[in-house]
């Protein structure tokens, strides 16, 4: 029979080894060294990173600072675009516009003047909890609450007789690194 189908090759059975003893198996997980580094880069952000993303008061003062920059740039185009006086007002939370009724007037006041919407569509900016603060910054002096000024219809920073302004503003917001200065000659606004 073995030579009709031919002869069919005996098959060895290898068996499989012998499991290795559960102390030399390779447990998969952390080791020591990654769990305490990881403990200390939570530490080191929890003492860092952490206060610094949670402080409401920094936030909102950067948020008067980005909002003030924003409406002094829009006071200044809407003047020059509009032919017209804008008058910028500051509490010491907060900036508002007014626009001349005519392009002779240097009075933005009621009757004859009426309230400016920032670009946003609001008429002020203001964020709790941030304030303006006096500071001297490049020689120039921030008061606490900044100074009102006006636009007038070539851009320049005038005073409410139209009379050109002979220094430079300063507005500085609570605690932050940058002020804003409103030049002079020019009008430009920048921080």
């Amino acid at each position: 029979m073995n030579s009709i189908l031919g002869a069919m090759p005996a098959t060895t059975h290898q068996p499989e080894p012998p499991a290795a003893p559960a102390s030399r198996v390779r447990q998969r997980g952390f080791t020591l060294v990654e769990l305490v580094m990881v403990l200390v880069l939570l530490g080191v952000l929890s003492v860092f990173a952490l206060p610094r993303m949670l402080a409401s008061s920094d936030t909102a003062a950067r948020g008067l600072h980005d909002g003030t920059l924003a409406y002094l740039r829009y006071a200044q185009k809407t003047a020059i675009a509009q032919r017209r006086t804008v008058c910028v007002a500051f509490t010491n939370t907060a900036v508002s516009l007014r626009i001349a009724n005519t392009a002779a007037s240097y009075n933005c006041a009621s009757p004859t003047g009426v309230v400016l919407n920032g670009a946003d569509g609001k008429a002020s900016v203001s964020v709790s909890g941030a304030a303006y603060s006096a500071a001297t910054v490049n020689g120039i002096s921030c008061l606490a609450t900044p100074a009102a000024f006006s636009f007038d219809g070539l851009g320049q920073p005038v005073n409410s007789s139209g009379v050109a302004l002979a220094a430079a503003q300063c507005i500085k917001v609570g605690n932050a690194a940058n002020s804003i200065t409103v030049e002079a000659a020019t009008g430009y606004v920048h921080e």
